[in-house]
């Protein structure tokens, strides 16, 4: 049997692919800009038939129509590991769960602990030998497909195809059920970069070199370093990063990234996901300078310190003055996850030459107006550690940038609040006191 015609054998509706649901099923959708649309919406049809239908995914960018028919969450049950805007608001009314990681672990955890009953896969159209493409968002998701006992894909024709790497495919002679759609790809345009942001940035440019090599997290403050790098004098800088962002579409367009002294993965641009515009997705699309990887292999710290010089600049919420850093919460709200923020700080940090950074504002207003900082005596009750203060490299705000490695308790005081907003140092001084981190030689610049 030809793959064309194992295709047609498969080739069904949503509606038919669906039925193979059972309650109590572990259902996964992907993650990403990989989520299915036509599969949910038959799922979420079926809504009076099932009961603790549990799904998992990754950022929805999009409510999903499971969630959306299901306020009481009786019928079908969301589970993220890491939330968008969207997610964080669904957590607030109890309508989305969350699901802790180390990111470069996850697909482990499929192999090793997780059931997965069916996985609805959105996919390129198959090519010639029979092979789909998972499109920007090779993450996990092969982990998932070996782990599901059974496999839908929903084909859509507006798929980048993005090369690998590894992992990126899967045969037809590996699923079970094939459906066609088309919809766009949801886009999550760059956040425009703030005052702030530009001078956080601009802390940090002097610290690559040529031939570093960058990873970007999300946010304003990335975002905008990543266009500052675009129009500087840097040379032959690579790209090793979990998402690829519009940013590096412009630093490969204006030739500071050739990726030409990168020991890993030599000349190629290596990423896991992409979450952003449609010139990005453009850009990935049958292009041979991007390698798409498995998150446990762009990740792995142990493959990210394997390039000198090796960059990661990520954000976070607030760090204390233990240098205790949490990127993931709000006090017990969550927000975000963990991500790859560890990750990428321990891999950096053991790259030759390498450097992590953490960036934040330091300070922010709550729904009142009042400004509160950011730079804690402790961090907020219930506030989640993502970043332990041993990993801790470079914290930095629009007043500076410190190195905590190697630093004592009052030398790690002194030095954040070196960096703390004028206005809340004296405050800082005095709580660093009655914690014991404070010694009278200590000196804050004015």
């Amino acid at each position: 049997m030809s793959v064309y015609e194992e295709y047609r054998k498969k080739l069904t509706t949503p509606e038919k692919a669906v039925s193979i649901v059972k309650s109590g099923d572990w259902v996964d959708y992907g993650s990403f800009t990989g989520q299915p649309v036509a599969l949910d919406k038959a799922l979420a049809q079926r809504k009076e038939e099932l009961l603790d239908v549990k799904i998992r995914s990754v950022t929805a960018v999009k409510m999903h129509e499971v969630v959306k028919v299901d306020p009481e969450a009786k019928h079908f049950v969301y589970n993220n590991w890491h939330f968008s805007g969207l997610d964080r608001k669904l957590h607030d009314q109890g309508l989305c769960w969350h699901i802790p990681i180390l990111y470069n672990e996850l697909p482990s955890y499929y192999r090793r602990f997780l059931e997965v009953d069916v996985a609805m896969i959105p996919v390129t159209p198959m090519d010639e030998k029979g092979f789909f493409n998972f499109g920007p968002q090779v993450s996990h998701t092969r982990a998932i497909c070996e782990k599901a006992k059974k496999i839908i894909l929903e084909v859509n024709p507006k798929i980048p195809r993005c090369l690998g790497g590894r992992e990126e495919t899967i045969h037809i002679s590996e699923v079970d059920y094939v459906v066609e759609t088309e919809w766009d790809l949801p886009e999550v345009p760059p956040a425009p970069p703030s005052e702030t942001d530009l001078k956080i940035a601009n802390y940090i440019l002097p610290e690559l070199v040529d031939g570093s090599c960058i990873q970007l997290g999300i946010g304003g403050m990335p975002n905008a370093l990543g266009g500052i790098i675009a129009q500087s004098d840097l040379k032959d800088l690579g790209v090793h990063t979990e998402m690829m962002t519009e940013s590096f579409v412009d630093m490969v367009e204006s030739g500071v990234v050739t990726g030409a002294r990168k020991t890993l993965d030599r000349y190629k641009l290596t990423y896991t996901f992409c979450l952003g515009s449609k010139k990005a997705y453009d850009f990935l699309d049958n292009n041979p300078r991007c390698a798409a990887y498995p998150v446990d292999y762009c990740n792995n710290p142990g493959n990210i310190a394997k390039n000198d010089n090796a960059i990661a600049i990520n954000n976070c919420v607030e760090v204390d003055l233990f240098g205790q850093v949490c990127s993931e919460s709000s006090g017990t709200r969550n927000i975000s996850g963990t991500g790859g923020q560890v990750d990428f700080n321990l891999g950096a940090y053991h790259s030759k030459g390498g450097k992590a950074f953490i960036c934040l504002e330091s300070t922010y207003k709550n729904r009142e107006g009042k400004v509160f900082s950011r730079i804690k005596p402790i961090l907020t009750p219930g506030a989640i550690v993502t970043t332990h203060r041993a990993m801790v490299n470079y914290i930095v705000t629009e007043y500076g940038m410190v190195n905590l490695k190697g630093k004592s308790t009052w030398e790690r005081a002194e030095a954040l609040i070196s960096i703390a907003h004028p206005d809340f140092r004296d405050e800082l001084v005095k709580e660093a006191e009655k914690l014991g981190i404070w010694r009278r030689s200590n000196k804050i610049a004015p």
